[in-house]
């Protein structure tokens, strides 16, 4: 029991939501989308570590892109 109010009260609020404009600061909004480009910096890409050095099994496939050993020869 109970679920009814509950329920009641989340369509109630989904209509409010679905229904109603808000109030939009569009000066707010205007500032944000024109700020300053300089403030963001691009996040570094990463140097590639080559973990593959000490791999002993590293490259013992790496010289296996061609598919042509497993199909069916003619």
């Amino acid at each position: 029991m109970g679920r009814g109010r509950a329920k009641a009260k989340q369509t109630r609020v989904a209509r409010e939501l679905k229904y109603s404009s808000p109030n939009t600061d569009l000066t707010a909004l205007q500032r944000e989308l024109a700020g300053s480009s300089s403030s963001y910096t691009a996040p570094s890409v990463a140097k590639d570590d080559d973990e593959d050095e000490d791999d002993e099994y590293a490259d013992r496939w790496a010289d296996d892109d061609t598919d042509d050993d497993w199909a069916a020869s003619r």
